[in-house]
């Protein structure tokens, strides 16, 4: 059996999804900046991308701009909004996606904010009072930056509560919503954030292709220039047909989200039983095994007996069980998980596999996993 379980890495693209997309890859072909009938096909088929996308999220279509994916959206927020307006502290954690956080790094190291680290509690959540602290402290305009869920451990955080702490200092908001995108709702107008981004491929839509949500009351400059393309926020050729799949992908996962959380909450659920049972000693970093505190796709799990977290994740793939041992945009990477770093304080002879779900997991699956993983961990003993 070949089992799946990277899912917050990457999703299968759906067939539906492809299916929409195929048109502007065979017989639509025009560039949409073109003003000829064959550019005006495919610019039509963009603003109805882009209006599904602001439809679902109750924002405007002027609020939503298309990027290459998360990564890149997340460095438009950023450094476009420290940079128009002139911002000078800076606040995020030390368990944000390196998207944000290295960005926000080398943006220190420009000289042009100081970073300010919040606390975090023995969970990994963000700790609020410590949020209110560093932006009583700054005493000017601040730019906080803090995930809705954590890629990693899957731990949850309150945006609502962190955009209405923002607001009372009036800071600006940006949350990195690229794992939440997809399988949670978003209404934009209740939410007060300033922007977010989402990454078509981790709901089952094409790689290369995301976006990113800019509140209409707060304008940024460009990142990318050349072209007047977006409205002039980022220039270069579309990405069309990607463009037409993350519309496509995004309307599937909302219309269909209930059926799918249940479901994948019950997979999450059935997991956890069932390694608690097989293993006794297991654990779940972060707050992963909470239903109500973490994304119901991502179990981070704490795995006894284990002196080589490299060799526990490789025999799985001896298995033919792909898992991740906690971010996989560094895949083949030396260097640690930084959240689990922040997180996890007894290390020792402990393995951490990051197991991750979709709408196509089943139990059989489940069960081989974690019979083939109880195995492993009494072989290493």
């Amino acid at each position: 059996m070949r089992v799946y379980l990277d899912n917050a890495a990457t999703t299968p693209l759906d067939e539906e999804v492809f299916e929409a997309m195929k048109p502007y890859m065979l017989e639509y072909y025009g560039n949409p900046s073109s003003i000829h009938t064959h550019g005006n096909q495919v610019k039509s088929g963009l603003e109805k991308a882009r209006k599904k996308v602001a439809d679902l999220l109750n924002a405007a279509p002027a609020e939503i701009f298309f990027t290459s994916g998360g990564t890149e959206a997340d460095n438009t927020a950023i450094r476009c909004t420290i940079d128009t307006y002139g911002i000078k502290h800076a606040i995020t954690s030390r368990i944000e996606h390196h998207a944000v956080l290295h960005t926000l790094q080398a943006v220190e190291k420009e000289g042009k904010v100081k970073l300010h680290y919040v606390s975090l509690d023995e969970r990994g959540h963000i700790d609020m009072d410590s949020l209110r602290s560093l932006l009583e402290k700054a005493g000017e305009k601040c730019f906080v930056s803090l995930m809705h869920g954590n890629n990693e451990i899957g731990n949850l955080t309150d945006i609502a509560s962190v955009s209405g702490l923002c607001k009372e200092f009036g800071a600006v908001y940006h949350s990195d919503t690229v794992q939440t995108m997809g399988h949670y709702r978003h209404d934009l107008q209740a939410l007060d954030c300033c922007s977010i981004v989402g990454s078509a491929h981790k709901f089952h839509g094409p790689k290369g292709v995301g976006f990113l949500y800019v509140s209409a009351n707060h304008k940024i400059h460009p990142l990318i220039t050349g072209g007047a393309q977006e409205r002039n926020m980022r220039g270069g050729t579309e990405n069309v047909y990607g463009i037409i799949g993350l519309a496509k992908a995004l309307e599937i996962a909302y219309r269909d989200m209930d059926d799918h959380q249940a479901h994948i909450q019950g997979l999450k659920d059935y997991m956890i039983d069932r390694l608690k049972t097989e293993i006794p000693e297991v654990g779940f970093h972060g707050d992963s095994a909470n239903a109500s505190r973490s994304l119901y796709t991502v179990l981070n799990v704490s795995v006894p007996n284990v002196e080589d977290n490299a060799m526990l994740l490789f025999n799985l793939n001896i298995q033919q069980i792909s898992a991740s041992g906690g971010s996989a945009c560094s895949s083949g990477s030396s260097i640690g998980s930084h959240v689990l770093a922040e997180v996890v304080k007894n290390k020792e002879n402990r393995g951490a596999i990051r197991f991750s779900f979709s709408k196509r997991n089943t139990k059989e699956e489940l069960d081989y996993v974690v019979n083939k993983l109880s195995e492993t961990v009494k072989v290493s003993v």
